[in-house]
């Protein structure tokens, strides 16, 4: 089994999207868009870019984690991932998005319960 994106709704009625790993981890969570649409485009741009490694920006947080951000062409942040507890781990987290980004299949959270 494969990962998948998670798109939903904010508690302030904003769409956001997550990419999980087959073991349903976070690898990717999405900014707060105003409008599905934007938030599917959103999607469309992980898919198209989370191949490159050259998209990745590996940072480092202010207690010492690594965690990475997924860019667009043009430098637009696209989403980021989770703090990893060592380099290594972030690679590793990085390969999954790399493997489950472009085929993942979208699991829409925002429709009502029948």
């Amino acid at each position: 089994m494969s990962g998948w994106y998670e798109l939903s709704k904010s508690s302030n009625g904003q769409f956001l999207f997550v990419l999980k790993a087959a073991n349903a981890e976070i690898l990717l969570t999405s900014e707060l868009y105003t409008t599905r649409s934007a938030a599917e485009n959103g999607i469309a741009a992980v898919r198209t870019n989370s191949a490159l490694d050259e998209r990745y920006e590996r940072k480092t947080t202010k207690d010492g984690h690594p965690y990475f951000n997924l860019k667009a062409a043009n430098h637009q942040v696209i989403g980021n991932g989770e703090a990893y507890s060592s380099s290594a781990a972030l690679e590793k987290g990085i390969a999954s998005v790399k493997a489950n980004g472009p085929v993942g299949p979208i699991k829409d959270k925002t429709a009502p319960a029948l």
